[in-house]
């Protein structure tokens, strides 16, 4: 069994002001060659950096030897700022991708999230390079996405028993995509994942450890 990360609660400088964020490190790792930005849930509905869904992410980095960087948008938390229709949480994600970029200069990015954190995470890697991307039960019509899409290898994560995000609704948007990203669908699933998160966490885990080509 791996060791529990080093976490650091810190501040990262965002457009509307200071980021609440979460850096967690796999103690026995060196110099990273990978790290992944976490974005959380709808912040009108609950949603934080602290999500459970948000937080089996970043053990699935863990699981992979990657750091995570967690952090709560803008009005979360101890976030500034207000929300500000995911354009805003889109840039609050680039400045916290940022911030690892300058930290980690010589790893490569990944852009991990949940809900209307997976649609800013899709808005954020069009925008940057990153080596990939997952996105759970994305919210595909909460938010905008008429601009360029990523290119990355991508999974998207969608429990076929989602009473939020209609899994039609993804899975049919998603063939449509060029290249299609990997769908790991989870039967019996909900939104939330409830008795699912160690079948979530499997799922990503996995695809994070790929070799790219796989």
């Amino acid at each position: 069994m791996s060791r529990a990360p080093r976490v650091q609660r810190l501040l990262i400088d965002g457009p509307a002001g200071e980021l609440e964020s979460l850096l967690e490190m796999p103690a026995d790792a060196g110099a990273p060659r990978h790290y992944g930005v976490v974005c959380h849930p709808h912040p009108l509905f609950g949603g934080t950096m602290e999500n459970k869904v948000a937080h089996t992410l970043a053990r699935s980095l863990h699981e992979a030897g990657m750091p995570s960087v967690r952090f709560n948008f803008r009005g979360v938390g101890a976030s500034a700022g207000s929300y500000a229709e995911g354009e805003g949480e889109t840039h609050d994600a680039l400045a916290v991708l940022a911030w690892a970029r300058a930290r980690w200069p010589a790893a490569e990015p990944l852009l991990l999230g949940f809900s209307f954190g997976g649609v800013v995470a899709i808005r954020a890697a069009a925008q940057v390079e990153t080596e990939r991307l997952v996105t759970v039960a994305p919210a595909i019509g909460r938010i905008a996405l008429d601009g360029a899409l990523p290119r990355c290898p991508w999974l998207i994560v969608q429990g076929d028993a989602d009473d939020v995000v209609a899994p039609r609704e993804v899975l049919d948007w998603a063939a449509g995509l060029s290249p299609p990203p990997t769908i790991a669908l989870l039967a019996g699933a909900g939104h939330y994942f409830h008795g699912r998160l160690t079948d979530l966490k499997d799922a990503v885990t996995a695809f994070l450890k790929q070799k790219p080509g796989q």
